[in-house]
């Protein structure tokens, strides 16, 4: 295939300050690098942080580690800082040239893309396609192995598409494999081996079951106990593990603890322990019969972006607490499910896989504040239950509100207090699944006496996983699951920033996919796409984008 010299491209150029560019150079691969033809792209939430924040934001500055910097001057998609680049990492594409060194790949392969990589580190967070590398809303793409294989697994982050699946289906892979990682991803149930154990006793408490808590009798933790009680040293050092004492809470370092367990019940001092678990840390209060008596300001965006954890027990045993965490957040047989804010792409996602998860006697309330929006999940939820023995119903809480008692709920608002709420509203043993990705600074009141009298666990995930895109794609090709049911416009150059707009704006309720091989074509829902390409509007499945309808565009719309 003959490369083209340019392209057209949607590029950042600072912040809200988005530009098609007619003439964007395409790059030619060099030894380790792979061009690829954007085929369909994917408009996220997630683009509009780098819009608003676009240098400020952690993906987009400099890498710091888990490559030599020589490597990444080779790189000409590399575009850290203020240097422009290009949105988009929900991509299918095809690969049409490689460089001599490329081990994996070959031309002619359809790759879905996943684009977080973990293992390149920013001040902030780590490198992002979309983000510090251009993304994929322009029409070709160039892409490097040294970055897209993982060096610790020795995979690389294309997925081959073994079967033709559709632009769309596939793109929409991997915002479907953020909704599958927050079900799917598997909780510490014990005391992290190894780790850093913050053990805090107030007077009159007994420190009980803390060594049981442990994943087996041989593994050990370093802990730093702060004892009310000379007693309830004593009982730390029958353990024999590594131990320190600390003055005051005040003097220990923020962000330094694995686990934390707090043998009491002061409000005061709660807050102050949330300050000083670590990421990936799990905070567990053991009240021995007593109450808090007030809500806790708790960090509940740190359970999205850190993945801390909070857990309790109204009995005296730490252990208790532990053994209650769920494996995963999976959906059980038998849960009420609420999912809140369901209108939206994500929240639509959520309520289709609730309702395909096979799960027995399930019960699903879908809410939001919009009827359009939920008119439309309607539609799109209607032919499924058909096959599917699922209560379900929508609920627009703004003209009725609804005081339902759930034993499962996914918050697709960032807001803190709708945490709060979902507290409140538990019974035993209930998830709170924290979708959305409240700011990790925000703090929020929470009825800790009602949340760990019911055993409630929250819990949240931030992206996905190679595995779990790979899950998804497999639950695609199987025919279990149409991710095109998520699509609700679709668009070519010429209305890209037009759908980036409609995302912000949030006037779709499904996802919008940009088709770049079609320069001139403007944002269509599909109401209108059926009003100007009746061909295209035959092969849909009842209102539903299709493979077939997808390829009818990409001729009638050239």
């Amino acid at each position: 295939m003959k490369i083209p010299k340019t392209q057209q491209a949607i590029q950042l150029i600072g912040p809200e300050q988005l530009r098609l560019n007619p003439e964007k150079e395409v790059f030619r691969p060099g030894p380790y690098q792979v061009l690829v033809r954007v085929q369909a792209v994917g408009l996220c939430f997630s683009d509009l942080k780098l819009l608003k924040q676009f240098d400020a934001h952690p993906r987009k500055s400099e890498i710091l580690s888990g490559i030599d910097p020589a490597v990444l001057s080779e790189m000409p998609a590399y575009c850290p800082g203020s240097k422009p680049t290009v949105p988009g990492h929900e991509i299918f594409c095809t690969i049409i040239a490689v460089g001599r060194q490329v081990r994996h790949h070959t031309v002619g392969q359809q790759v879905l893309v996943q684009t977080d990589y973990r293992w390149l580190k920013t001040a902030g967070s780590n490198a992002g396609g979309g983000y510090n590398f251009e993304g994929a809303l322009q029409q070709y793409l160039l892409l490097e192995e040294r970055v897209f294989g993982n060096p610790d697994s020795q995979e690389s982050y294309l997925i081959v598409a073994e079967k033709e699946i559709g632009g769309a289906a596939a793109a929409l892979v991997e915002p479907w494999a953020c909704v599958e990682s927050s079900y799917i991803n598997e909780e510490r149930q014990t005391i992290l081996p190894g780790g850093n154990l913050l053990l805090v006793a107030d007077k009159g408490t007994a420190v009980r079951g803390v060594r049981q808590a442990l994943p087996g009798p041989d593994a050990a933790c370093s802990i730093t106990a702060l004892c009310a009680e000379t007693a309830q040293g004593r009982a730390v050092e029958q353990w024999g593990l590594p131990y320190s004492t600390a003055a005051s809470l005040e003097t220990l370092p923020d962000a330094s603890f694995d686990d934390i367990i707090y043998f009491g019940n002061n409000k005061q001092t709660i807050e102050t322990l949330n300050d000083k678990l670590a990421a990936r840390g799990i905070i567990n209060i053991v009240l021995g019969g007593r109450q808090i008596g007030a809500p806790v300001s708790i960090g509940v965006g740190r359970v999205h972006y850190g993945v801390t954890r909070w857990i309790g027990t109204t009995g005296t045993e730490a252990s208790e607490s532990y053994r209650h965490i769920p494996k995963t957040g999976e959906i059980r047989d038998g849960d009420q499910a609420a999912v809140i804010g369901a209108g939206g792409p994500m929240g639509q996602m959520h309520v289709i896989r609730l309702i395909c998860s096979g799960k027995e006697n399930l019960s699903v309330t879908a809410t939001d504040l919009d009827d359009q929006r939920l008119g439309s999940l309607d539609d799109k939820v209607r032919p499924l239950l058909k096959s599917r023995p699922v209560q379900y119903r929508s609920v627009n809480t703004q003209t009725s509100p609804d005081s339902g008692i759930y034993s499962y709920y996914a918050l697709m608002a960032p807001v803190g207090p709708l945490v709060a709420q979902a507290v409140s509203g538990s019974r035993d043993k209930t998830l709170i699944n924290i979708f959305a990705g409240i700011p990790a600074a925000v703090r929020q009141a929470i009825d800790l006496d009602t949340y760990i009298a019911n055993r409630c666990f929250m819990f949240g995930t931030s992206g996905s996983r190679l595995e779990d895109m790979k899950i998804v794609l497999n639950k695609v090709v199987s025919g279990q699951l149409d991710t095109n049911c998520s699509v609700d416009a679709v668009s070519g150059m010429a209305g890209a920033i037009d759908g980036i707009r409609a995302v912000e704006n949030r006037t779709l309720s499904g996802k919008i996919i940009v088709y770049p091989a079609l320069e001139k074509m403007p944002l269509l829902t599909l109401p209108q796409v059926c009003g100007q390409y009746p061909t295209v509007a035959d092969k849909l499945n009842h209102g539903i984008w299709t493979k077939e309808a997808e390829q009818e565009l990409l001729k009638a719309a050239e």
